[in-house]
């Protein structure tokens, strides 16, 4: 017979007689659920290869998408292909589900299909993308502008470990700009109150706070099993430390830094592309004297500023774990919040780097203290 629809309640009696149900979405939308017993394949590997999946052109053939628009275009497809028994689920699984019918998941518990349920729909990302995120272990140097906003998009979009390092308090001077910590919590350290809101907000990402300052003798344990790591600290000599173990260690360091109406971000991945992607030493060699780089508390941050590096911060990092999109690294991104306006640099690998050039020996960590008398310059 010709392809026609058929009301969801007729197709469940059809499939329990003997036809065959295909939901032809695509995987990344089965992982929110499909109807019980329906074969998944997806409509052009269908179309591509109809016989691997239907046994004759005569078989009585269900076909059902997501709101009934693509199963009768591949029901008509198919018919075109000489298949002559086919009908289209009226209004697709949507209306499968409301009709009480039963439904089938995925392995996954209803909190992680819930909670990931826009990033499930994304054909980038599906529940393979975000399993990978809940695999995922990122290392959040600072709890304050930069790394309030980012930790909090870092948690929502799930993933699975975040060690977070600051040997910092939280002072009333800090709730301008770093939204993980309220009043009630002034005096309490930084990284118990990061952990305490952002276990509030997603219980299925674990909080591992340091309450440490990144140093040359513990660097290399900061960064001991993370796969990227995000520098939220906004402070020269800690900057200047990341770098290089993230070059020794091979990780990608997503960079970022505010002063007063202005801010940057890049990605450094000399660590993993020696001699082609540059490293922060590349851009300055050496840190620069304190009188050259005031920090907040001395000139001054537009509150917001910071909360949009970070966010720009947390996007790059998602990026890296998916393997998405094309990253900033070799590229600095200015900020002008007075102006709105987003410039980009091109940063080139410098082939005399002391640290990422690719015939270098790695002379070991400096200090921060000997690094620069900069102090803390958190953002």
């Amino acid at each position: 017979m010709d392809s026609h629809s058929i009301p969801p309640r007729e197709a469940r009696r059809r499939q329990q007689a003997g036809a065959l149900l295909i939901d032809v979405r695509t995987d990344h939308e089965r992982t929110l659920g499909m109807a019980e017993g329906a074969l998944g394949v997806a409509r052009e590997a269908l179309l591509r290869d109809p016989a691997a999946h239907i046994a004759a052109q005569t078989s009585e053939v269900l076909l059902l998408c997501q709101a009934g628009v693509r199963s009768a275009q591949c029901a008509h497809a198919l018919a075109a292909l000489g298949y002559r028994n086919l009908s289209s689920v009226q209004g697709g699984t949507q209306a499968w589900a409301a009709a009480g019918l039963p439904m089938c998941k995925p392995d996954i518990d209803a909190d992680f299909g819930e909670r990931y349920s826009r990033h499930l729909r994304l054909p980038e990302v599906g529940l393979a993308g975000q399993k990978t995120l809940e695999a995922a272990r990122v290392l959040l140097v600072g709890a304050g502008g930069l790394g309030s906003p980012a930790a909090f998009y870092l948690a929502a979009a799930g993933v699975g470990h975040l060690r977070i390092a600051d040997d910092d308090v939280v002072d009333r001077s800090n709730l301008q700009r770093q939204i993980l910590h309220t009043n009630a919590r002034i005096g309490e350290p930084k990284v118990a109150s990061a952990a305490a809101t952002l276990s509030a907000l997603n219980p299925r990402t674990c909080i591992e706070a340091v309450a440490e300052r990144v140093s040359a003798a513990n660097v290399e344990r900061m960064l001991e099993g993370v796969d990227v790591v995000l520098d939220g600290g906004d402070n020269f000599p800690v900057r200047y430390l990341l770098n290089d173990a993230c070059v020794q260690l091979r990780k990608p360091l997503v960079y970022g830094a505010v002063h007063r109406f202005e801010g940057q971000l890049s990605v450094f991945d000399a660590g993993r592309q020696r001699g082609l992607a540059p490293c922060y030493r590349c851009l300055f060699p050496e840190p620069p004297p304190a009188e050259a780089a005031p920090n907040c508390a001395e000139a001054g941050v537009l509150g917001v500023l910071p909360g949009v590096i970070g966010i720009l911060q947390a996007t790059e990092v998602l990026k890296l774990l998916l393997g998405l999109g094309e990253s900033l690294a070799g590229r600095i991104l200015q900020f002008d919040a007075l102006g709105m306006r987003f410039r980009e640099f091109i940063v080139t690998a410098d082939p005399q780097c002391p640290v990422c050039a690719p015939d270098r020996a790695f002379l070991g960590y400096v200090d921060e203290a000997a690094v620069c008398a900069a102090g803390d310059a958190r953002g």
